[in-house]
């Protein structure tokens, strides 16, 4: 891998079939010369940290600084790459330092940006920085967290264990570790909450929103705080469904979706995208890597709804829940760094092409809890994932309270 990233090694045979299909080598090539730019040559592994047997967080040393990534391999020989996330290059020198000097250079950044800071306490969340932090944007997958709060409030209600298994029916599910397992496989609540969160796998999440239902999904929104987003995510989209509605027959299915109110909506959703096979996806979507109608078919929430929910599931971390989800936040912490300046840290991300989103539930040295969220949309081009994210582990070291 450092081989690779410094302009050597052999892409054709590092690499699994599925990843070339997604990321070209010609990607990869932009890539490297954009971390040559910005950090120089790759010097070596500074930190590996398993996040699964088979899927770990790095960060690798560069010349002029370091970058996190995320890494899953095969566990099947010969043990090809799989998946690979690159989380943030980290300048040896940051020209960033306050939080003020983040929010400025965020600011920057084409298209429409959010963030927000908060500190957190029996009451209403309190912003201590923020820019467009009431703005609803696209977050990508961080809406998962609506997922897992209905899952908490369940248990806490009695209605679920978190040792609960779920049957597979053979319904299609979107890509994810569970995507070709065989009709009748059990797997466990946990399980499916922790792969959601800490791999944001696509397959876990459909399979849980379907479980707990969508209307009880649905019901969350206002109680965890997604109140700016308000009723642009009823109905509550899964990831499959999403997938048809941008891609189906060229985007004709969304537009058809889009011109409905919402029980028309609702209607489509349950009826013709229901029944449209995963055959029907191009299986090239989201490849060019071009921002497709992220201002109209995604899931939508400002940074304060972000903080709120982060907030909501730290209140019940005392809770007959909060062993476990606790346990479940905090599996990948998004920014490996950031365990460094705090004693916990709860992470959910999202991204797709043109959308980037990082949400984290923080608490100090002190025992003082934080929460902050960031996102970025941009509807022309993707997202410079490694300079946003760069910016965030900074905004995380001076956040920090000393």
């Amino acid at each position: 891998m450092v081989r690779l990233l410094g302009g050597d090694g052999n892409y054709a045979t590092l690499f699994s079939p599925a990843f070339k299909a997604a990321a070209s080598e010609a990607k990869l090539i932009a890539i490297n010369a954009q971390l040559a730019n910005a950090l120089g040559k790759p010097t070596g592994i500074e930190a590996i940290k398993a996040i699964t047997p088979w899927t770990a967080q790095l960060r690798i040393g560069f010349e002029r600084g370091t970058l996190n990534a995320e890494i899953a391999v095969d566990p099947a020989g010969p043990h090809t790459v799989t998946g690979l996330r690159l989380l943030g290059a980290v300048p040896s020198r940051n020209t960033a330092g306050s939080i003020a000097m983040v929010v400025e250079q965020l600011k920057a950044f084409p298209g429409s940006t959010g963030f927000a800071i908060a500190r957190l306490s029996a009451k209403a969340p309190v912003t201590t920085n923020s820019h467009d932090a009431t703005t609803p944007i696209a977050i990508g997958s961080a809406f998962k967290l609506v997922i897992l709060a209905e899952l908490v409030r369940s248990i806490e209600a009695g209605e679920r264990k978190w040792n609960d298994v779920v049957t597979l029916d053979g319904s299609a599910l979107p890509g994810g570790g569970y995507a070709q397992q065989p009709k009748g496989t059990r797997i466990a609540l946990k399980e499916l909450a922790e792969r959601m969160i800490s791999v944001s796998d696509n397959s876990a999440t459909d399979i849980l929103l379907f479980h707990l239902g969508r209307k009880k999904v649905e019901a969350m929104l206002p109680v965890v705080g997604f109140t700016d987003g308000g009723a642009r995510n009823v109905p509550f989209l899964g990831a499959l469904e999403l997938f048809k509605l941008k891609g189906v027959d060229g985007g004709a299915l969304g537009s058809r979706y889009l011109a409905l109110d919402a029980k028309g909506r609702r209607a489509l959703v349950d009826g013709t995208v229901l029944e449209t096979p995963i055959a029907a996806i191009p299986r090239d979507l989201f490849q060019n890597g071009k921002p497709l109608r992220i201002a109209e078919l995604e899931w939508f929430a400002s940074p304060n709804d972000l903080i709120r929910a982060m907030d909501w599931l730290r209140r019940h971390m005392d809770g007959p829940a909060g062993a476990e989800l606790r346990a479940v936040l905090s599996k990948n912490p998004g920014i490996p760094d950031a365990t460094k300046h705090w004693r916990y840290v709860g992470y959910k991300g999202g991204s797709e092409p043109g959308v980037l989103t990082m949400a984290f539930l923080l608490q100090a040295q002190d025992g003082s809890w934080y929460a902050m969220a960031a996102g970025i949309n941009d509807p022309a081009r993707e997202v410079d994932t490694l300079q946003f994210t760069g910016l965030m582990t900074r905004a995380l070291e001076l956040a920090a309270p000393r």
